[in-house]
């Protein structure tokens, strides 16, 4: 009742008359003088609070500073008064609601608040103060100074004497509300200041977040365990200077245990079920992705020692390539490897698990383990779950096998990895039997189906396939040597079901094997792999070009041609024998028709054709029955310009603009207007085209073929690197002494880190010994003063005893004593 009676006066005036809101403001402005008692001030704050929703201008014009001034001497000994004046203030510096101008004026009193830094440095004081609703309120009005300036309220900050101390405090608030809205403000206080962000973290900032995390229950959390994650990202992320302190700390360990990782595992031990089989929702997944995050950064960057890197490595890989995480989940892990990846991926050993059809993911299989090298090839030719959905082909599950194709693009850096994967294709020393067919193998040369209609997860499966021997190949002579010799066995024994047969369950025996073909007669000789690719790119074309042929089909034609264009053109660069070989089975004759046709329905098709084409003029420098000479004719006939044409008109096309480094694949239909009968079978279908490495490597030759075309045939070849293939051989083993030079670097500054870190533990050892020794010795220089000063003290004792005694026998003299002649011939002596 006093309060209302209070605020019925201060609103009422003197004399009972009606009054304009401004009248009302200007009176409730005056009555938050020092000079008025703590019950007015707080009457007066109450009643600006309520006006200040309809009548902002006012309020802010009038009031605003003597508001600052009670914040400034009455919030820290009433809390009453201190919420309300500042949940007034915040209703005057409110951005996010009203239209227009009632925003400008926010942004107007809020630089009027902050114009110096006393109310900043008031509010980070009031964060010390333990009301409920007093913190409460300071930290929601902080943040919005933070949304509305944020760089003027952080250079504040860093000012402040324990602004630092109470903001990390109020992260261990008991309450719920307090704590959360804490984290919300360390969010906008972290942000683009590393400055801050140190001085957080130097406070204890990242132990008290990841005890937030462990209170929720790790990224089975809520929102909270979000908030609190997406902090210690930002605390992190561009700040080299709190990784390493970071690393420091014993967190590390932490974040593998968040995805139930045990961190000290060693490499022959498998992860644990718990691990690989969990149960996901959307939120969990969100979590999981800012851990996943985490780790890939302190993996990415400098300073994680080699203990570290491998248990953040195989965390990543075990949750890509052996659980059930989520697809978005795995993809991000993938993509976090370091580029120059040296983890040994075919030594390490993972157990696979596939989901049992019908069971809503409920029941899992586990199947026979196999290295992560090759876990990784299955990924991407076949999908997730050995191609369980991979004719569904979405568009999650395909950057899921693109990105697999990125690792191993990083993994065959090393030549010596190319080859001994190349090697593999081959018969062993000593066999008289057929080469291996390995599963890459098997998708790369099974010839597409020309019979029915074409599966359309079979072209994915030899696309991608084609991606990833293109790796193998690209600037190795000695790769491409051995591609060469490589002869598989024939493909008409072995049906395209068996193509995801790579794994098989762990309690069942692998299928048997499919029988021998049956040998006739005349058996051919075996055809190497660059004559299967030849003849598959012309039974293709074939096909592709029947009237029956639908457009989406006609576009999986299309498809698959260019995967074996885009193949050939890598193989076939700088390597005049695969020119030959090519040459000689054919390829010519079929690359000669796409040029000639004047249809607009594909431009893409017709430039790579004279891309290849152009290769093969530029580099067939072997003897043969098509040699330049035979070429040349052909090339003028088409049209130096109409070639250049083609070929120009690839930049044009978004199937290859759109490509780069981190994009690959494309929303399906991508350059719909071709084909407008084209429908969506999937809202999140997607579509791969092209990768990277090849639009790097088109972008960065097409010149020199645009040069070549214009050439004589008796002229030497544009390219420089292609006029000598031993310098080509030349140039690549500099590149491996390179490489491995520069490996062995690396590990020489990781042994000078580990000798001065061994130093620096000697020099503290000895300076502690030295330390211990100088307080020995000067413990014994005290006892020796205290010693003579006993001494000293006893002399002095002795010299008083003998003055006494002297005067003792002269008064005995004096009273006519006896006094023994010892005693008298010492008095003597003296």
């Amino acid at each position: 009742m006093e309060f209302l009676s209070q605020t019925y006066v201060a609103l009422r005036g003197p004399t009972g008359a009606p009054q304009t809101p401004q009248d009302t403001i200007n009176r409730l402005s005056d009555r938050l003088s020092p000079a008025s008692l703590l019950a007015d001030r707080r009457a007066a704050v109450l009643a600006l609070k309520g006006l200040s929703r309809d009548c902002k201008r006012d309020v802010g014009d009038r009031a605003l500073s003597g508001l600052l001034e009670v914040l400034a001497n009455d919030a820290e000994v009433d809390a009453d008064i201190g919420k309300a004046v500042l949940e007034t203030l915040q209703s005057l510096c409110d951005t996010e609601e009203g239209d227009a101008v009632a925003k400008e004026l926010g942004f107007k009193y809020t630089d009027q608040v902050l114009a110096n830094e006393k109310t900043t440095h008031t509010l980070l004081a009031l964060l010390g103060d333990q009301n409920f609703y007093l913190r409460f309120a300071t930290l929601q009005y902080l943040s919005a100074l933070l949304h509305n300036r944020r760089q003027l309220v952080q250079s504040y900050f860093l000012k402040s004497q324990n602004g630092t101390r109470n903001v990390v405090s109020v992260l261990e608030d008991k309450r719920e509300i307090i704590r959360n809205e804490a984290i919300t403000l360390v969010q906008a206080l972290i942000s683009q200041s590393p400055d801050i962000q140190k001085v957080l973290a130097f406070e204890g900032a990242f132990e008290k977040l990841f005890n937030i995390v462990n209170q929720e229950g790790g990224v089975e959390g809520g929102a909270v365990t979000s908030s609190a994650l997406t902090c210690v990202d930002g605390l992190l992320r561009f700040n080299s200077s709190n990784q390493s302190y970071f690393r420091e700390t014993a967190l590390p360990p932490v974040l593998c245990a968040l995805l139930l990782f045990p961190p000290n595992i060693q490499m022959r031990d498998p992860a644990p079920q718990e691990f690989a089989l969990q149960f996901w929702d959307s939120q969990k997944q969100s979590n999981a992705s800012l851990v996943v995050g985490i780790i890939g950064m302190l993996v990415g960057s400098k300073g994680s020692s080699l203990q570290e890197a491998i248990a953040f490595t195989r965390c990543l890989i075990e949750i890509a390539l052996a659980s059930n995480a989520p697809t978005p989940v795995k993809t991000q892990s993938l993509r976090l490897l370091p580029p120059n990846l040296t983890f040994q991926l075919s030594e390490l050993t993972l157990t696979p698990y596939m989901p049992v059809p019908e069971t809503n993911g409920e029941e899992w299989d586990r199947l026979e383990p196999a290295s992560a090298l090759d876990v990784i090839v299955e990924l991407a030719l076949h999908g997730e779950y050995n191609g369980l959905e991979s004719g569904k082909r979405g568009k999650d599950g395909l950057e899921l096998r693109a990105v697999a194709v990125s690792v191993f693009e990083n993994f065959v850096q090393k030549d010596e990895i190319r080859q001994a994967i190349l090697q593999a294709m081959l018969p062993t020393e000593g066999s008289s039997g057929p080469a291996p067919v390995t599963p890459l193998l098997h998708a790369l040369v099974a010839p597409p189906n020309a019979t029915s209609a074409l599966d359309q997860a079979n072209v994915t499966s030899t696309h991608l396939a084609t991606l990833i021997f293109s790796h193998l190949l690209r600037s190795s002579p000695r790769a491409k040597a051995l591609a060469r010799t490589i002869m598989p066995s024939p493909m008409s024994g072995l049906s395209d079901s068996n193509a995801g047969s790579f794994f098989v369950p762990a309690d069942g025996a692998p299928p048997p094997p499919p029988p021998p073909p049956e040998e006739e007669e005349d058996d051919e000789p075996p055809q190497s792999v660059l004559q299967i690719l030849s003849e598959n790119l012309s039974l293709s074309f074939l096909s592709r070009s029947r009237a029956s042929t639908s457009d989406r089909e006609s576009r999986e034609w299309d498809r698959l041609i260019i995967g074996y264009l885009c193949l050939l053109s890598q193989w076939l660069w700088e390597d005049p024998q695969s020119v030959r070989e090519f040459l000689d089975a054919g390829g010519f004759g079929t690359l000669v028709e796409p040029i000639n046709q004047t249809s607009e329905t594909d431009i893409v098709i017709p430039a790579l054709c004279a891309f290849l084409l152009g290769i093969c003029y530029e580099f067939d420098r072997e003897p043969g029955e098509i040699t330049r000479a035979t070429i040349y004719p052909i090339v003028n006939r088409l049209g130096v310009d109409t070639l250049v044409g083609r070929m120009t008109r690839l930049r044009d096309d978004e199937r290859f603009k759109a490509v780069g480094p981190d994009t690959v694949i494309l929303p399906y239909p991508s350059a719909s207007y071709l084909q407008s009968s084209l429908k969506l079978e999937r809202e999140d279908e997607g579509e791969i085209w092209f990768d990277w490495a090849f639009v790097d490597f088109w972008k960065s030759n097409y010149y020199t073929i645009q040069r070549g075309l214009s050439a004589e045939p008796d002229q030497l070849s544009s390219s420089a690197s292609g006029q000598n293939a031993e310098a080509a051989i030349l140039v690549a083993s500099l590149r491996d002494m390179i490489r491995s030079q520069s490996q062995e670097i690396e590990i020489l500054q990781h042994k000078v880190k580990e000798l001065t870190a061994a130093k620096d533990e000697d020099v503290a050892a000895l300076k502690a010994q030295m330390e211990t020794l100088s307080s020995e010795l000067r413990q014994a220089e005290e006892k020796q003063k205290e010693t003579e000063k006993e001494q000293e003290d006893l002399l002095v004792l002795l010299d008083e005893m003998t003055s006494k005694r002297r005067r003792d026998k002269v008064q005995l003299r004096e009273l006519g004593k006896e006094v023994s002649e010892d005693e008298a011939e010492d008095d003597d002596d003296e």
